[in-house]
């Protein structure tokens, strides 16, 4: 766990460990990861070997003391010379770039707020962009992805939205919505206070929409929606269903609204259209799955970059 409320003369101490993201500085990083060797010792401790020292080795059948060999990205048992790999079984594992370099796009993905795209972490890293691209796709894939099995609860907002762009030119109330049927639907629930779930799903309308609602959401919770059609199947599965009339212009109505996951939505899509361009529908729900960790491990408190290491070792 990091310390919060450090002194302030503690904070020149090399040991310590930040409480947020806004205290970890690049600085700060360096010096705890200077090297491949730091970075493989914090994997070895984390996995191995709390103490730096002593693990459970598998052909001793007990806990030994183990060595760094200085030639391989291993430690030996000090008594029968059996290795333990600390990368193995990791992102990390057979990947021949250099493990600092690994743990640093992992502190500039975490460090960023609206992400940051493989281009720039190849520019930040100097290697390839095939390299980056595919160092920053491991990350999002395997350290950011919605693995929490708990769904949402409390008053939750459920909202849908599509993912692609503006018109160029002025439609007619069908051509606009044919255009939004044509780009990928995303559905967002969001705790008021708490975590988001995000969903890639085929279409706005059909029972799509309200198989990952009662997927996603406790039926114990209260569901806020928009008037939209496709919500009525839910209205007695929860707790309560309110909704808001926008087709009547109204927007907030006491605390019945969508401004919470509407104003996720904002972010998400100002942050993807800045750092990222255009998004394939092939990877869309990677990304925003990567937009969800970064929302939630906010909120779990600590620094995003540890929470990320954290995953990758665990």
């Amino acid at each position: 766990m990091y310390t919060v409320g450090m002194a302030a003369n503690d904070r020149n101490d090399p040991t310590r460990r930040p409480s947020s993201d806004s205290d970890y500085s690049l600085i700060e990083f360096m010096r705890e990861y200077p090297n491949d060797a730091a970075c493989l010792d914090r994997l070895w401790r984390d996995r191995f070997a709390p103490d730096g020292h002593h693990a459970a080795c598998p052909k001793c059948q007990r806990e030994r003391k183990f060595h760094r060999i200085s030639t391989r990205a291993c430690y030996a048992c000090d008594s029968c010379g059996w290795q333990i790999y600390p990368m193995k079984g990791s992102i990390f594992e057979k990947s021949t770039t250099s493990l600092q370099l690994w743990f640093y796009a992992m502190y500039l993905v975490a460090s960023t707020r609206c992400g940051i795209s493989a281009k720039q972490l190849e520019r930040e890293l100097g290697v390839t962009y095939k390299t980056a691209w595919r160092m920053f796709n491991k990350i999002r894939n395997e350290l950011m992805a919605d693995d929490d099995p708990e769904p949402l609860g409390g008053d939750v907002e459920v909202d849908e939205t599509s993912i692609g762009g503006k018109a160029r030119y002025r439609m007619t109330r069908a051509e606009g919505a044919a255009f939004r049927e044509a780009k990928p639907t995303v559905l967002g629930m969001v705790e008021r206070g708490g975590r988001v779930k995000l969903r890639v799903i085929p279409s706005r309308r059909g029972p799509g929409l309200s198989r990952e609602v009662r997927a996603h959401v406790n039926p114990s919770a209260m569901l806020i929606t928009d008037d939209w059609v496709a919500y009525k199947p839910l209205r007695r599965e929860f707790l309560d269903h309110r909704v808001i009339n926008h087709s009547a212009g109204e927007y907030v109505v006491g605390d019945i609204h969508t401004n919470s996951v509407e104003g996720f939505f904002g972010n998400l899509k100002t942050g993807m259209r800045g750092a990222y361009k255009g998004v394939s529908l092939k990877w869309l729900q990677s990304y925003l799955d990567e937009y969800a960790w970064r929302h939630n491990a906010q909120r779990r408190g600590g620094a995003l970059f540890a929470q990320l290491l954290a995953r990758a070792v665990s």
